[in-house]
């Protein structure tokens, strides 16, 4: 691989201009069909196989004029304190805004309060319900502004009016804020890393056009393949950063290479030759990662997961391809101010190189960097370092065991919005499960009669606060109920209800030969929560066990991919305690943003182990590509480790500073999964990169030494040998090499 990649570098360097005229052709091409294609399908959800999504179904085939997929809204009313909803006067103020409703763009249907009886016990408050006749994603502004005026036209007649439900504008859209925010902290670490503007630049550019390929890409095929504009949310955060990242280790290998006094073009072929083959094996870590999603068999997550997936494989070809095509542009001007005026001398005879390199090494040894320093550190002191961060990391992780999760519903968001306020007055007025009711779908010859009578059994049952009379279709073989629970949607006892009342369901076929599904919301989230749950250790065993074999391959050895493998599983709980503490408890959240503290989103575990895992391994195969090259070429198992961190360990903290920075911008968004993925995230790269990486391995390097590279002989054989550390590169003949001015004047005989 490494001589493929060789020469791939050498030719985009030596072609430069053709290289760089394709992708701009791509670049515009992708931008030309994103803006030309249909526009993208609204966000819709599913979970293929539960009871809720075949209720629903169901629902949609039997009931195709209840707009089952049309939005709604439940506009709340109260009257002044010590009045009553139905006296004359609030009654006609109620009756004005239901008119006004009526009218407003969109809207199919409003329900009156009083026909329907949704007046509460106490007659303080009544809600309407308004049925629009598109989907949630699809309620245009000006309905939005129509809904928001009669709220204030009711707040004005004296009355309290409150509106949730899915056609009520939510302000928590991607702003822009978060890439902006990552791509100028991005633009600060890689001038301190490299002292170099155009050094700098050549990742963010390179990062930005792979990002605008891969987004435009999902938008163009948006119409085709069903994603929806939330599939690019997470395509954008990884593209972005892996993108920058793996342009920043090749550019920072090709520096190497060139002060080594390499031939500019052959730097550039053996920076992508070697960095190249780790970001290829990077790369394909994230991919796996990603594409794994798949197992959880949610289409939402799967085409989330396949988007950033294409993105990132976007990222790789650009790293390997348009990055060396850039450095040709520029040869020199990607070094520091102050060492370009050294790279005009004449080549150097073979005997002159040899004495530069051994002299650049022993610079080297004489001068250790900072990397170096820590390197030699925690291998002086392995076991102390090692128990340090690993309590460290397992003190962090504490919270991970009180983990709750759920989905974002009305009732965690903030006190101050208006879905907040009625869900709480309908919750103080009719009930705490008022606001998580269960559609019960009865089937049958006689769905009407069989309904009734498992309404019957189940208005008797603990926990249910009333059910409401059932209604059949036109044909008469489905009818419909709901059940209002005596406790909230997200409360224990209203998933025991709906598992309980699943239970029931033989025997009610068996007693009126019916078959009963239970969905709606509640239910929907359950199940949801319940197939994550399933599909958690399969899917982890898939991603680290694709993984495992991968970066065997990768470092010839067993007990690498082992150690990285365990230092993620370590990082990703600290991770997860982080945002528990933060999003669950409420630890710092005045800092972080969060105004309501609430249970885990169900997809966070799922989306950190498989983010994090791809990042963690980024990092595993560029730190220790270096030190498996520097092994594989004769040094020492200690020596091996201080060159890994000599070369790659200022990139791989340039690296994570840059992820760090680019996650950490997210957490500025109002939509809480972004914000809270974007922390998760964060913490997790600083977790990982800095504790697990550049700490825990090193010490484990120490205390395994020979056996950290130790692979049994018939597996040796068996394992195709990729030559990812550019072994057989030092083999072939020195290409021509061009040294700086002062160190020819040196070593001249």
């Amino acid at each position: 691989m490494a001589t493929f990649l060789y020469k791939l570098g050498r030719l985009a360097f030596r072609r430069r201009w053709l290289m760089a005229l394709l992708w701009v052709v791509i670049f515009c091409g992708a931008g030309f069909a994103a803006s030309s294609a249909p526009a993208p399908p609204a966000d819709t959800f599913s979970m293929p196989g539960t009871e809720s999504q075949k209720a629903f179904d169901l629902l949609e085939e039997r009931f195709p004029d209840a707009s089952a997929d049309g939005a709604g809204a439940r506009v709340v009313f109260r009257a002044p304190e010590g009045e009553k909803i139905s006296a004359p006067a609030q009654k006609a103020h109620v009756a004005a805004l239901v008119a006004q409703l009526k009218k407003s763009p969109q809207v199919a249907s409003v329900s009156d309060p009083f026909m329907t009886k949704a007046v509460s016990k106490d007659g303080s408050t009544a809600y309407a319900i308004a049925t629009y006749n598109v989907p949630a994603a699809m309620v245009g502004d000006e309905a939005h502004d129509a809904l928001d005026d009669a709220l204030a036209k009711a707040r004005d007649s004296g009355l309290t009016a409150e509106a949730g439900g899915d056609a009520v504008k939510i302000d928590a859209a991607m702003g822009g804020t978060g890439e902006k925010i990552g791509i100028l902290v991005s633009a600060v670490v890689l001038v301190l890393t490299f002292g170099s503007v155009i050094a700098a630049g050549m990742p963010l550019l390179t990062a930005l056009i792979g990002v605008g390929i891969g987004i435009s890409a999902i938008t163009a095929l948006g119409a085709t393949l069903g994603l929806s504009s939330t599939a690019s949310t997470l395509a954008m955060m990884l593209g972005l950063a892996v993108g920058i990242d793996y342009a920043l280790f090749i550019v920072s290998r090709y520096r190497a290479e060139l002060t080594e006094g390499r031939d500019r073009a052959d730097a550039a072929g053996r920076a992508v030759g070697t960095a190249g083959s780790a970001v290829v094996f990077a790369g394909l870590t994230v991919i796996v990662a990603l594409a794994g999603l798949a197992v959880v068999n949610i289409p939402m997550l799967t085409k989330m997961g396949l988007a950033a997936a294409g993105t990132v494989a976007i990222a790789v070809l650009v790293a390997l391809t348009f990055v060396p095509a850039l450095l040709g542009f520029a040869p020199v001007k990607v070094l520091r101010r102050r060492d370009r005026g050294q790279f005009s001398g004449k080549p150097l005879s073979a005997r002159q190189q040899r004495r530069a390199a051994k002299r650049a090494e022993k610079d080297a040894r004489s001068k250790p960097n900072l990397g170096s320093r820590w390197a030699s550190y925690v291998l002086r002191h392995p076991v102390a370092v090692l128990l340090l961060a690993v309590l460290g990391l397992g003190a962090v992780a504490v919270p991970a065991a009180s983990l709750e999760l759920g989905l974002p519903g009305e009732g965690t968001m903030a006190p101050d919005t208006t879905q907040r306020r009625a869900y709480d007055m309908l919750a103080e007025s009719f009930g705490a499960g008022f606001n998580g009711p269960l559609m019960i779908t009865v089937e049958g010859q006689d769905a009407a009669d069989a309904a009734k009578r498992v309404g019957e059994h189940l208005a008797e049952r603990d926990g249910v606060a009333a059910v409401t009379p059932a209604t059949p279709n036109e044909a008469g073989d489905t009818a419909i109920l709901n059940v209002v629970p005596a406790t909230g949607p997200t409360d224990a006892a209203t998933e025991n209800l709906v598992r309980s009342i699943r239970a029931l369901a033989d025997g009610f076929r068996a007693d009126t030969g019916a078959e009963v599904l239970v969905t709606g919301q509640t239910a929907m989230f359950i199940d949801f929560s319940q197939t994550l749950d399933d599909a958690l250790l399969p899917y982890l065993a898939l991603v680290v066990g694709l993984a495992f074999l991968l970066l065997m391959v990768v470092f010839r050895s067993v007990l690498v991919p082992l150690k990285a493998a365990l230092g993620f599983l370590l990082s990703v709980a600290a991770a997860l305690g982080a945002v528990v503490a933060v999003f669950q408890w409420g630890w710092l959240a005045d800092v972080f943003g969060v105004d309501q503290p609430s249970p885990i989103m169900s997809t966070m575990p799922i989306f950190m182990i498989g983010v994090v895992f791809g990042l963690a391994m980024d990092y595993e195969v560029f730190l220790v590509t270096r030190m498996r090259e520097a092994y594989v070429h004769g040094a020492r198992p200690a020596e091996a480790v201080v060159t890994g961190f000599r070369y790659g360990g200022r990139v791989v903290a340039a690296a994570a500073a840059i992820m760090i920075s680019v996650f950490s911008g997210f957490i500025v968004e109002d939509n809480d999964f972004i914000k809270m993925i974007g922390f998760g995230l964060a913490v997790a790269v600083l977790f990982d990169a800095v504790i697990v990486r550049m700490t825990i391995v090193p010490a484990l390097f120490a205390l395994l030494g020979e056996g950290a590279w130790w692979l049994p002989r018939w597996l040796d054989r068996l394992l195709p040998n990729l030559d990812v550390e550019g072994e057989k590169l030092s083999r072939t003949a020195p290409a021509e090499r061009v040294a700086p001015r002062r160190r020819e004047s040196e070593l001249v005989d």
